[in-house]
């Protein structure tokens, strides 16, 4: 009889959640390249979600990150999304090709929630670098012109189209050294 009861009333406050809050599953999705500026605009959430300007700060219009850390806040002022702080995708996403950054923006009175997405797109702001500073490669005189050799791999943290494909070395002064001995 009381787990019965206490099923009805739970079933009641459920219900009563329900109405007085308005979860939506509306679902916005901006894309920006990595490394923007604090402050740059992203869009204009408050457009996108449909909300007049006034309702921006009447009803507290913010975004939340489900990772916990903020890289985004709302100008009230504009009903812009800004950057808060720099994002390094290779940090946030390492070799994944697609990164996605899920937040949340929430509006009170009545509470609304809203996905909203960021993908972060790679830019080329990795070099390639080699697990040795130093490389020595033992070439015989009788080598002839043009013969290839194997050389360690170089790793680049970027993605896609910024990764590394192919290197050449090629003749440097300030880079190469041959010692004759």
């Amino acid at each position: 009889m009381i787990r019965e009861m206490r099923r009805k009333w739970w079933i009641a406050g459920l219900f009563h959640a329900l109405v007085l809050w308005n979860i939506t599953e509306a679902q916005i999705r901006y894309t920006i390249p990595e490394e923007l500026n604090e402050g740059t605009v992203v869009g204009n959430i408050a457009k996108d979600l449909d909300l007049k300007l006034s309702e921006v700060f009447e009803r507290n219009l913010r975004i939340a990150s489900e990772s916990g850390k903020q890289y985004f806040s709302v100008d009230s002022a504009k009903g812009e999304l800004v950057v808060k702080e720099r994002i390094d995708r290779e940090t946030l996403c390492s070799q994944s090709v697609n990164c996605l950054l899920p937040l949340e923006a929430i509006v009170e009175n009545p509470l609304q929630l809203f996905r909203v997405d960021i993908e972060i797109q790679d830019i080329n702001d990795n070099s390639p670098v080699f697990q040795n500073k130093d490389s020595t490669l033992n070439i015989a005189e009788s080598t002839v012109p043009g013969a290839r050799f194997r050389l360690e791999a170089a790793k680049d943290l970027d993605v896609g189209s910024n990764s590394l494909r192919s290197y050449t070395v090629s003749k440097n002064d300030a880079l190469c050294c041959i010692l004759w001995i």
